[in-house]
């Protein structure tokens, strides 16, 4: 019944939340989708802590986006043991920057009087998740040797099932509680990104793709002469 309520409830549960509350948010306060940045990369301290938790969880996520929509695909690139061992160094590698990168925006953060006043409680509870998420995913992945070929058959099925609203959660029952502890982890993450500063991630500026290259507006009467 735990198991039931924790990796079939709360996703659902989350998600809906999570759409209803992004939803509103986009319609009636739009411009709040914004990180209120302060002094965007005003230091190094910002420079060396953005960099790697950008690059790092964007490179992560992308992998897991990738293994679940193309299991088949990713189970004859990980079926090779050279590959894998260098997966898995890989996957390691990235995990362990991402953590360093967020804890450095987040000790930033702290010290920083400008930046944190933009912070709302809200944001430092989902800092705190995001943190626990990437060192979770740093400790299964170092413990739980090659978790890019066993989440082919825990996590995914069970993902794909969620999505096809016939849960079944039978794939990751009997994982260690750690490793089922990540995957709520990423519904929390999940269910607080709406509330908090860090929505701006769900509005990429799309339209950048077809914008003129160079846009000029005047402030001021073009012609109009200066008076002294």
């Amino acid at each position: 019944m735990f198991d039931t309520a924790l990796l079939i409830g709360f996703p659902y549960v989350a998600t809906a939340v999570a759409i209803a509350a992004t939803t509103y948010r986009w319609v009636f306060d739009p411009y709040s989708y914004s990180s209120q940045s302060s002094q965007f990369l005003e230091n190094r301290a910002l420079f060396f802590g953005s960099v790697p938790w950008h690059y790092g969880i964007l490179t992560i996520l992308l992998a897991h986006i990738v293994a679940l929509s193309f299991p088949g695909t990713w189970g004859l690139f990980t079926a090779d043991q050279n590959r894998l061992y260098v997966l898995e160094i890989t996957g390691l590698s990235l995990a362990l920057m991402t953590t360093a990168g967020l804890t450095i925006l987040i000790v930033r953060r702290i010290f920083n009087v400008r930046a944190r006043a933009v912070t709302t409680a809200l944001d430092w509870i989902l800092l705190v998740f995001l943190l626990l998420q990437v060192a979770l995913g740093f400790w299964v992945a170092y413990y739980y040797r090659w978790g890019s070929d066993w989440f082919l058959h825990t996590a995914a099925p069970w993902l794909i099932s969620l999505a096809k609203f016939r849960p079944d959660i039978t794939s990751v029952s009997a994982l260690p509680f750690w490793v089922k502890f990540h995957f709520i982890n990423g519904f929390v993450i999940v269910l607080l990104l709406p509330f908090t500063r860090l929505v701006h991630l769900l509005a990429y500026p799309f339209s950048y793709f077809w914008r003129q290259h160079q846009i000029v507006i005047w402030n001021r009467a073009r012609g109009q002469r200066r008076v002294s």
